[in-house]
């Protein structure tokens, strides 16, 4: 195992036993107090690794800078601490599968739980690898550990060994990314950086310059409460009008019915009881035309609810989350180029893929700082399943280091 994989693998073991999830429904930046326990762990490192202007700031973010040797463009490295709030993440144990051998993968806390190479077809690629799992009960947090592990390596590389040529380079771990919040204009005014990466998608040699652009509908449905035992002819439940909502959505639009280009409307909460539910609702597609009719469609059929049922007060409200990172890309691939010859230099093929989904990148770039996204290795992210291959992570450290250094030869 080379020195990289050593220190990835300690790395990553050691940041996915740390708690770090996102509260989705928290009011507070970071939205919980793990996210803040964890950024002082990167503070810490940051500083034992000797990089310079190593600050936490009020929204629980960690930046640090590495000075540039040469003259060239100030390149920020990035990652989000957090981890998802869909799937149980307290109590993470991280399990080693040293030298894979092409089988099934089983776990020793959850005998019904099996990772196949007949289901994942990636993993048998695999084969000699060094896999990283959870034992079952709890994701494994490579969404974004791994990528967290990637830049604290690769900076670690780059201050032990000064005489590699480089600008000055700006590090980032961000917080609850997952839940929409990582990013805000202020953030983009402390990285200070030309451009951007983040370290935060799935298989070996993808680039990713296009995202989906999301919005988030949140429905209100107020029905008519009354002892159930009064209730004929008064009663208006608002569980019973939820139901319908959620089953009148379009089965062919839902995430489970679509991939590639295709958008998809996602009921991804129903909270409340028979007076009152909330349904939150999220819209995904990559053009901004098909975004809006998504959202009229949950208008209306909101709209529909509300003339099926006049008893009940029913309102919809559509909020933006992010916008596809390609409306900017395309008019400055300075990044993306560079990613693209850092890639194929390092002997990897290049991978142009549309994320189905969002990363801070996202945000960064419709706030002036263009930033793509890059592999970091995790597979099967959000659930029980999930795994990475840590020479995955050893090729994202070589492009990244890469990048650096092509940052430099470029500019001269």
């Amino acid at each position: 195992m080379s020195d990289f994989a050593k220190d990835l693998e300690s790395r990553f073991v050691r940041y996915c036993a740390i708690d770090s999830q996102a509260d989705d429904k928290s009011g507070t930046h970071p939205s919980s107090a793990v996210q803040i326990e964890m950024g002082k762990v990167l503070e810490q490192e940051l500083r034992d690794i000797g990089a310079s202007d190593v600050t936490r700031n009020d929204h629980g973010a960690v930046l640090a800078t590495i000075p540039g040797n040469r003259s060239g463009p100030t390149i920020a490295f990035m990652a989000h601490m957090d981890t998802t709030p869909q799937f149980n993440a307290t109590g993470v144990k991280p399990r080693v599968i040293r030298n894979y051998d092409g089988g099934d993968i089983r776990y020793p806390d959850n005998a019904s739980l099996v990772l196949s190479p007949e289901q994942v077809p990636y993993l048998s690629e695999k084969v000699g690898d060094t896999i990283v799992t959870a034992s079952g009960t709890t994701l494994l947090g490579a969404d974004d550990k791994a990528g967290v592990a990637i830049v604290m390596t690769a900076a670690k590389h780059l201050i032990d060994n000064p005489d590699l040529p480089h600008g000055p380079i700006r590090i980032c771990f961000t917080t609850d990314e997952e839940i929409g919040k990582g990013v805000y204009p202020a953030l983009v005014q402390e990285v200070g950086a030309d451009f951007a990466y983040t370290f935060d998608g799935q298989k070996v040699g993808e680039i990713e310059f296009e995202t989906f652009s999301a919005d988030e509908a949140i429905i209100r449905i107020e029905g008519v409460s009354i002892h159930p035992g009064l209730a004929k002819d008064q009663l208006v439940n608002a569980v019973v009008l939820a139901s319908r909502f959620v089953a009148a959505l379009p089965r062919d639009m839902s995430p489970e019915t679509t991939e590639g280009r295709e958008g998809y409307v996602h009921a991804t909460e129903i909270s409340g009881g028979s007076s009152e539910v909330v349904i939150r609702v999220i819209i995904r597609d990559y053009e901004l035309d098909g975004l809006a009719a998504e959202g009229q469609l949950i208008q209306d059929l909101a709209a529909e609810l509300q003339a099926f049922e006049p008893r009940a007060k029913i309102s919809c409200s559509i909020r933006a989350q992010y916008r596809n990172m390609r409306y900017w890309l395309e008019k400055d691939k300075r990044p993306v180029d560079l990613a693209e010859h850092a890639m194929i230099e390092i002997g990897q093929t290049p991978k142009f893929t549309a994320f189905r989904g969002g990363t801070d990148g996202s945000r960064f770039t419709e706030m002036g700082l263009p930033c793509p996204n890059l592999f970091a290795g995790m597979q099967e992210i959000h659930g029980p399943l999930e795994w990475v291959s840590v020479q995955d992570m050893e090729v994202a450290v070589a492009l990244m280091l890469k990048i650096a250094e092509l940052g430099v030869r470029t500019s001269e």
